[in-house]
């Protein structure tokens, strides 16, 4: 059983700060080429003072951040904020391989839309690695298009700038 909750808690907040880390630590052992352009990722997030503050960082009206669920065990975290575009970012859709191939990952995407619906968002935008071949087509399944309008991030051809009218 998939179950989606809003992250309101300091216990859910710990949660996902370690799968965020759980997701850095992936993304250096996946891309290991690109080990320079997670460094200045994780420099330009401020990523320890985001994860030491989740509960306030990625807080409505401008900010959201969800957890899934499989069975009861945290699985799968998504979130968004606030994009330079008054568009909001979708970011770090992370999921625990043990999760992979129940379809979590789509109903937390869909549950993320409809909350930036919700909190009055237009429109929803991401970047990914033109690597990820997992995330990629969910994104266009979503029906995110190319947006190469969103300017560059500092990651250049290392990143795909997607968006999606909401």
């Amino acid at each position: 059983m998939i179950e989606i909750t809003l992250v309101r808690s300091p216990e859910d907040a710990a949660l996902v700060a370690e799968m965020v880390r759980e997701m850095i630590a992936w993304l250096y052992e996946r891309y290991a080429h690109m080990s320079e352009v997670i460094d200045n990722y994780v420099a330009a997030q401020n990523l320890e003072h985001q994860l030491a503050n989740l509960l306030t960082v990625f807080a409505p009206p401008q900010s959201e951040l969800l957890l899934a669920r499989l069975n009861g065990a945290p699985v799968r975290i998504v979130m968004f904020k606030p994009h330079p575009t008054g568009a909001c970012e979708m970011n770090r859709m992370f999921v625990r391989s043990q999760a992979r191939g129940h379809k979590v990952g789509i109903a937390l995407a869909h549950r993320l839309i409809e909350r930036a619906r919700e909190l009055g968002y237009a429109r929803m935008v991401l970047s990914a690695g033109p690597d990820h071949v997992e995330a990629l087509p969910l994104y266009r399944k979503l029906g995110f298009t190319l947006d190469p309008t969103l300017g560059d991030t500092g990651a250049g051809d290392a990143e795909i700038r997607m968006g999606l009218a909401l």
